[in-house]
């Protein structure tokens, strides 16, 4: 099923505001929330029909919900994702595919795709989304938005519906920079903003993306002095990819694995075989996955000292089409994991910007760097639109 629906689960009439918010720095602005936040009154459906049966509608807000509401925000409703976020091109075999407008033959990205299609066409001003594998950041990417994934634990995370907890963040989709600064305010507002900057334009990240879209978004980057060095020297950027999947796929089938086994939901194509694999993975397979993953989080801290940016393409390429065949697709999303996976390993802030455009549709570029560093990437972004 790939028919273009609504990004909308519930929209909500009235929008829902506070009753005494603290703040109005948000005030004018609508929220689409992922349907993995919780929202008072409402079940939290997670894009599968069979878990939203089982649950119970939420007794609370998600922190982050709340903290939107206390800032002068309005909740739009809520938006569709893709099955209990275990996809990342927004493709849903249970509810169908949100458009992508700013390329309608073309995927939205996802697990976050209603929070973007939401925004991208103009039916929000922020989307709340999360992001585990990429699922804030690529949808950014492919519908011309800017996407932050925070620093892990930045932003709590009460509320979530889980997925690989030591990687879940939630994240934020916007149309412009000023409102994402704003975002930045509320939840980052702590944070010192290094002046020294260091640009790093990791050359065995950049190989990872397809050559048409890599000399596009090379021929968009401001002129001056740039930093031309591998990430890993020696090593290869692809070899992480099985250490994410295995740490997170464990994680995975900890949290569902029991609910999996008891409901046996009838998942669509690519969210069953995720499931399949992750019920698989051993607990010894797990401490090796994770052993690799320490390792290369002691190599990124070495890597970003203060002040240091990393800047690469947030995906390998522009979004695949609609009508792309399950081979294409799945090659695309391995490519995509292995450059996302870098910001979830380290627990990083990445920061998505849409500065090009390949075969029409549009091109994110990322900004990364060390934890708590969000506000940094936010002020360095002017200098790239």
């Amino acid at each position: 099923m790939t028919q273009s629906i609504g990004p909308f689960v519930e929209r909500f009439e009235p929008p829902i505001t506070a009753e005494a918010p603290v703040s109005d720095l948000l005030s004018g602005l609508t929220v689409a929330v992922k349907d993995n936040f919780d929202i008072e009154g409402t079940v939290t459906g997670g894009g599968n029909p069979e878990w939203a049966e089982d649950q119970a509608p939420a007794a609370s807000n998600a922190a982050a919900v709340q903290t939107l509401l206390d800032n002068g925000a309005a909740l739009a409703g809520k938006v569709h994702m893709d099955e209990l976020a275990y996809s990342l091109m927004g493709m849903n075999a249970r509810f169908g595919t949100p458009e992508n407008p700013a390329a309608p033959s073309r995927v939205p990205g996802g697990s976050s795709s209603g929070s973007a299609s939401a925004v991208a066409s103009g039916l929000a001003d922020i989307g709340l989304g999360s992001d585990t594998g990429g699922s804030v950041r690529l949808p950014a990417s492919f519908c011309g938005l800017f996407g932050w994934r925070p620093t892990h634990g930045l932003v709590p995370s009460d509320g979530l519906l889980p997925l690989a907890e030591s990687y879940d963040v939630p994240g934020f989709l916007t149309r412009d920079l000023e409102t994402l600064e704003t975002l930045g305010e509320i939840f980052a507002g702590e944070q010192e903003v290094d002046a020294d900057v260091r640009l790093v334009y990791p050359t065995d990240v950049w190989r990872l993306c397809e050559d048409e879209a890599a000399a596009v978004l090379k021929a968009a980057l401001p002129r001056g002095d740039r930093n031309d060095s591998a990430l890993l020297a020696g090593g290869d950027l692809k070899a992480l990819l099985p250490v994410f999947r295995t740490h997170q796929g464990y994680e995975i089938w900890q949290h569902f694995g029991a609910w999996i086994e008891k409901r046996e939901p009838d998942f669509g194509p690519g969210i069953r075989e995720r499931f399949a694999m992750a019920a698989k993975i051993t607990s010894e397979e797990f401490e090796e996955a994770r052993a690799k993953r320490e390792a290369f989080r002691a190599h990124l801290a070495r890597v970003l000292q203060p002040g240091t940016i990393m800047v690469y393409p947030t995906s390998p390429g522009p979004a695949p089409l609609l009508t792309a065949g399950n081979d294409i697709v799945e090659t695309f999303r391995n490519r995509a994991l292995a450059m996302l996976a870098i910001a979830g390993h380290g627990g990083l802030p990445q920061l998505s910007i849409p500065i090009a455009a390949s075969q029409g549709s549009p091109l994110g570029l990322s900004l990364v760097a060390a934890p708590g560093s969000d506000l940094l990437l936010i002020e360095t972004a002017k200098r790239f639109i």
